[in-house]
């Protein structure tokens, strides 16, 4: 009778309830002036590094490819993934109003799932962009026309932006009986977990579009790998081999890096991992994997450092 009671005192409650306040880092609390310094310098190489590719690629002719048409929209994006998240959670670790408004925290989660999803389409379809230039070089130009890569474009786009709107639709209808969100920012999981109500339609729902999102994308980059491997190893000459295994091996890297940090978050099982394990797998695919596109396609792509020194007038450098 009183378990009864009380469920009915949070159902009656649960309209008060109009914002919420993040634990973040709270383990950590003597540690949170160094954790600021490290994510605010992680976050200025991040936008730096996004920004000046997003840049490069326009300005230079030599980068007017389908390859980096697709590269730049992907820098866009993380950049727009990464200021959804990281600004809000460094006010978090300095200042001592950890609130948001319900309002706040669904529009935070809104952008985040659009862009991240958008993410995961966009590396499936610089995966089918490499395919068809190595599987398919003599007619590359024709299949991967302007227009083609506008829509596949604007196809991962729409895809992140109708499930952010199933997602945080079915989130926000919940009644909310407790206002601590065991996070740095409103992801999915953490806000429904605050629910008075079961979840486990909400919980099934998720799981779905975390399937739906993820394996599909893998999938598909996956059978094209495949395919460029087994046109790859009859190339007759082993610098053919090499230059093109090297085209493919940037986003190889991302690919892998993105697909499991996002795997590992949403695929796994309720939770057993403790808060502080989610907060370090959260920091990986909020803070981490945003930087590793700009690290990775500039360190290891000739074609992108020669249009950098082209672009500063060190060339001959």
């Amino acid at each position: 009778y009183l378990l009864t009671e009380n469920h009915s005192m949070k159902i009656q409650n649960h309209t008060e309830v109009n914002e919420f306040y993040f634990q973040g880092f709270s383990s950590f609390q003597e540690h949170q002036i160094t954790l600021f310094l490290i994510f605010l310098a992680l976050y200025i190489l991040t936008l730096a590094g996004n920004v000046i590719i997003v840049i490069i690629i326009q300005i230079d002719r030599h980068l007017h490819t389908p390859m980096y048409f697709f590269l730049s929209m992907l820098s866009t994006s993380e950049t727009l993934y990464s200021l959804v998240i990281i600004p809000r959670m460094l006010s978090s670790l300095v200042c001592r109003d950890k609130s948001i408004s319900l309002a706040g925290c669904a529009t935070q989660m809104f952008f985040f799932v659009t862009f991240g999803i958008n993410n995961c389409f966009l590396l499936t379809a610089m995966g089918y962009d490499r395919y068809v230039a190595i599987c398919n070089p003599l007619r590359y130009t024709v299949i991967m026309n302007k227009k083609v890569c506008a829509l596949l474009v604007w196809g991962a786009f729409s895809i992140g932006l109708v499930v952010a709107m199933t997602q945080v639709t079915s989130v926000f209808r919940l009644p909310f009986c407790d206002i601590e969100v065991a996070h740095f920012f409103c992801d999915i999981r953490p806000v429904m977990k605050l629910s008075c109500t079961d979840t486990t339609i909400n919980e099934i729902l998720t799981l779905i579009i975390s399937i739906l999102v993820l394996l599909v994308p893998m999938g598909l980059v996956f059978i094209s790998y495949v395919l460029i491997i087994s046109t790859i190893l009859k190339i007759a000459s082993a610098e053919g081999r090499q230059k093109a295994f090297a085209t493919c091996a940037s986003h190889l890297t991302v690919v892998i890096v993105h697909y499991g940090c996002a795997a590992i978050a949403y695929l796994k099982p309720k939770s057993e991992n403790t808060k502080d394990q989610d907060q370090l797998i959260s920091v990986t695919y909020t803070v981490i994997t945003p930087l590793l596109n700009p690290v990775v396609y500039s360190l290891r792509n000739k074609e992108v450092k020669d249009a950098l020194l082209r672009a500063i007038g060190k060339k001959h450098l």
